[in-house]
């Protein structure tokens, strides 16, 4: 794998991520159960995009972008611009988790004060599971280049699916990963505070956080699916793959309680995120014909997103529809709220 990355740049990018997770996690227990207001919200969410505008900028001045050898300038500039359009898309396509974890969220009833928690085990499962898929992508592209028209062909496919799933309303309660689930483990139909096992009747059972908590997980393994082939249309550098990919991540838990109750708001984001699915997968596809270049990419995908969300503050939605594309295809409802499976 080829990569702009030293030994040095690896040690400090992971010693940076534990240390952000080690004082996230302390302030989460200092805290305790608390319900996150709009104020913390987004003063977490400018932090988290200061912090990595910060990390792009040392990035640009590590390699060289304010020295005086034109070269080292031009792969600065090159790796700054592949890292901010990484990140643009991935912070894009985490809109539509936002949307799915809040449908999860209100299906399960799950409290307030709980949500912070399970956004936090959530998100850190999603960070090692999108680092060793990122560096199984990244090996395999590197050995097997046809796997970029693959890859093309699935975020087209992907991309006209959400435009065609964008506006219906998503049965959760069909979902096959939550069947699976609760085929396989007994749960409580009551929660137990922010304990994950509780004991009802003699019977020791899982509590619906620990089934939330499984679920975010899936979902954000399934929507990976799409955004890691996604930056891969970007560069296939596994440093700035993986490093765009880990901050868009690690501000999403913050970026949920800014954005969650602006759904409604912002109906038709779905339809720009399938847009720009479409854009990615062609560029994809296009790679041995013409290469688009990375400002062109960035370009298209903020217009993408901003006249998604100019759109939906002037068409008013249908009634009963919903902005988020869910992953799974929706089946008849069965039940209103998830039952204790014996």
């Amino acid at each position: 794998m080829t990569s702009i990355a030293t030994p040095l740049m690896w040690t400090l990018f992971t010693a940076f991520v534990l240390i952000a997770l080690a004082i996230d996690f302390l302030a989460l227990n200092r805290q305790g159960s608390h319900t996150v207001s709009m104020r913390e919200a987004t003063i977490w969410s400018l932090i988290w995009v200061a912090v990595s505008f910060l990390f792009v900028g040392w990035l640009w001045w590590y390699l060289g972008g304010t020295g005086l050898d034109p070269g080292l300038r031009e792969l600065a500039d090159a790796k700054a611009l592949e890292f901010v359009t990484g990140y643009l898309v991935e912070k894009a396509l985490a809109v539509d988790n936002i949307f799915v974890f809040l449908m999860i969220f209100t299906y399960f009833a799950v409290p307030a004060p709980f949500q912070k928690r399970a956004l936090m085990i959530g998100i850190l499962s999603a960070l090692v599971l999108r680092a060793v898929m990122i560096l199984i992508g990244a090996w395999l592209i590197v050995r097997f280049h046809w796997l970029m028209y693959v890859f093309g062909a699935f975020l087209l496919f992907t991309g006209v699916k959400m435009w065609r799933a964008a506006g219906q309303e998503p049965d959760l309660g069909n979902n096959p990963a939550l069947r699976w689930v609760n085929k396989r483990m007994k749960v409580s139909p009551d929660y137990d505070g922010e304990k994950f096992f509780t004991t009802a009747h003699g019977v020791r059972m899982a509590t619906p956080l620990l089934v939330v908590i499984l679920l975010i997980g899936i979902v954000d393994v399934v929507f990976a699916v799409d955004s890691i082939p996604a930056i891969f249309a970007i560069t296939t550098d596994p440093f700035i793959v993986l490093t765009s990919n880990v901050f868009a991540i690690l501000g999403l838990r913050a970026m949920y309680f800014l954005l969650a109750g602006m759904h409604e708001r912002f109906h038709l984001l779905s339809y720009g995120l399938a847009v720009i699915l479409v854009f990615i997968g062609a560029k994809m596809l296009l790679i041995d014909i013409y290469k688009i270049p990375i400002a062109w990419s960035l370009g298209f995908t903020v217009t993408a997103l901003l006249a998604a969300m100019a759109l939906s503050l002037k068409i008013p939605a249908k009634p009963g529809a919903s902005g988020t594309a869910f992953p799974f295809k929706p089946k008849p409802k069965a039940k209103a709220a998830p039952e204790n499976k014996e």
